[in-house]
């Protein structure tokens, strides 16, 4: 008999903490529909009482996800926990996790408190919590770091106290497969209730064993959880990668003979979701999401798959997604064909006047190129965003001259709360020159620590994908702008970085 493998996903959390990386409540909800479609058990879906943004981003997709529990994180105190619970109010199925440090290192130097005091903490968190939600997550921060003596008396005591999982992060990304498994096996062996909760791991990839580490703590430890994110997106090198370690178990299903209930055919629509929505771009040679994943260039190779496909690849392109990059649209796709791509992207536009606004942005696409992929359809209601009239900030018309052995100059109109002004500026080149005649006008100060350039697909005729990341102020924000000409990307990028700086969205940084 195989056992359930429960998929936690911490894209809307962990995931968000990656420097540059944050959300607006719309792409959050984007991100948690592609997620129910993808069939994750539950979706973290933020910390809700960090900011009045994550709780309210946490209360829409509580109310709008119906086949996923949802979750919000929490210190371990009774204000935290109380604002997730308001927060899960509307959900189908809730879960509050809450997390305090165990490693004598956080507990000494972060939270400067005894382990007697830590201990009682843990313990009146999850009773306090467990009045207000019938599922009950507990991690100990830097739990593979912690006493492990220590830890077994914090986790024995928790689940007295109702924590219905019990998740032992490696907060820094310290652990090595085999030592990792046996330390999950270990707490459980000698924990006299552990049967009374579902064991989960949460890793991070700072030496680049995250997905490994996880696998090691269900295969080898009896975890049936594993915490990860879209394209392992996290703070540092990242978390374990849920495209990853749902390919491995299935893939390998006469190893760990584990049941997931994800449909996989979805992941590649909701790597692309999440890549062009943060901006972070996936490298090719990525597994199960990389653009080269499944790509064979060596003759041997080729011949190889050609006679057999299982000589070279031991997962189809198909079960994954990747075939649905073959279906385009172009400028002859009716409105009711768009919708229904919209649909089959996990796309879900609030009214007929934002379905109407993206359907003319992609006739106008359409015009300027012939085929229309859906990596165009994505970047397309991603830009939105640029001209959005709540946006303090939106994209007109750009105009530029440049010429060998001349300077560069260019001319900008955009709009500064629904004002039309002009920026003109000298630069290196034109998109340098683009983004000073902005500056000029706007005066943000902000240093561009990102500038990088994506082809959304593969001919001359692309849209460009361009990714600006701007820092004032000890903020990090990351602004993605997509047209065919890449000045004028450039440009929509930097002004949807302008808009993030100038939300001011607070958050509070947490590690589980």
């Amino acid at each position: 008999m195989a056992d359930q493998l429960i998929i936690f996903d911490t894209t809307l959390r962990d995931g968000e903490q990656s420097p540059g990386a944050s959300m607006t409540k719309d792409e959050k909800l984007r991100i948690a529909r592609q997620l129910e479609r993808l069939k994750v058990d539950v979706i973290e879906a933020g910390f809700a009482a960090s900011s009045n943004g994550d709780f309210e981003a946490v209360q829409m997709i509580a109310n709008a996800i119906k086949d996923s529990t949802i979750c919000s994180l929490s210190r371990a105190n009774d204000r935290d926990i109380a604002r997730a619970a308001e927060a899960l109010q509307g959900a189908n199925r809730a879960r509050i996790h809450t997390f305090i440090a165990t490693s004598a290192l956080h507990m000494e130097k972060k939270l400067r408190m005894t382990p007697e005091q830590v201990l009682e903490q843990a313990k009146q968190a999850v009773r306090f919590a467990r009045n207000l939600c019938g599922d009950i997550e507990f991690s100990p921060e830097d739990g593979y770091r912690s006493d492990p003596d220590f830890l077994c008396r914090v986790i024995e005591a928790v689940i007295a106290e109702g924590a219905t999982t019990i998740n032992v992060p490696d907060t820094v990304g310290y652990a090595i497969p085999e030592l990792y498994g046996n330390f999950i096996k270990t707490l459980r062996e000698r924990i006299p209730n552990s049967d009374k909760a579902i064991w989960s791991v949460h890793c991070h990839n700072d030496l680049g064993m995250a997905v490994a580490n996880s696998l090691a703590g269900v295969k080898i430890g009896g975890a049936r959880q594993i915490e990860c994110t879209i394209n392992g997106l996290g703070e540092r090198a990242g978390n374990c990668a849920l495209e990853e370690v749902v390919m491995a178990v299935k893939t390998r299903r006469d190893y760990f003979n584990l049941d997931l209930g994800i449909d996989a055919q979805h992941i590649v629509a909701a790597s692309r979701m999440v890549s062009q929505i943060t901006g972070f771009v996936v490298q090719p040679n990525k597994a199960v999401v990389g653009a080269n994943a499944f790509a064979h260039a060596s003759g041997i190779h080729q011949d190889g798959v050609l006679k057999a496909r299982d000589t070279y690849e031991i997962m189809r392109a198909e079960d994954v997604g990747w075939s649905a990059n073959k279906i385009v649209l172009g400028k002859l796709s009716g409105r009711n064909a768009f919708k229904q791509r919209l649909q089959e992207l996990g796309v879900s536009l609030d009214s007929e006047t934002e379905t109407n606004a993206a359907f003319s942005r992609f006739k106008e696409l359409a015009d300027r190129k012939s085929d229309i992929f859906d990596e165009d359809i994505l970047a397309l209601v991603n830009d939105e965003s640029v001209h959005n009239d709540k946006e303090q900030y939106g994209f007109v018309s750009l105009s530029q001259h440049s010429e060998t052995g001349e300077r560069p100059h260019a001319s900008v109109v955009f709009t500064v709360a629904g004002k039309e002004v002009k920026g003109e500026s000298d630069g290196n080149g034109p998109v340098d020159a683009s983004l000073k005649a902005i500056e000029s006008h706007v005066q943000s100060g902000a240093e561009m620590v990102l500038y990088s350039v994506n082809a959304i697909s593969g001919s001359t005729e692309s849209q460009g994908e361009v990714t600006v990341r701007l820092q004032s102020s000890g903020r990090v924000v990351n602004g993605v702008g997509a047209d065919p000409d890449i000045v004028v990307a450039s440009a929509k990028a930097y002004l949807s970085a302008l808009n993030k700086l100038h939300s001011k969205a607070d958050r509070v940084a947490a590690q589980g």
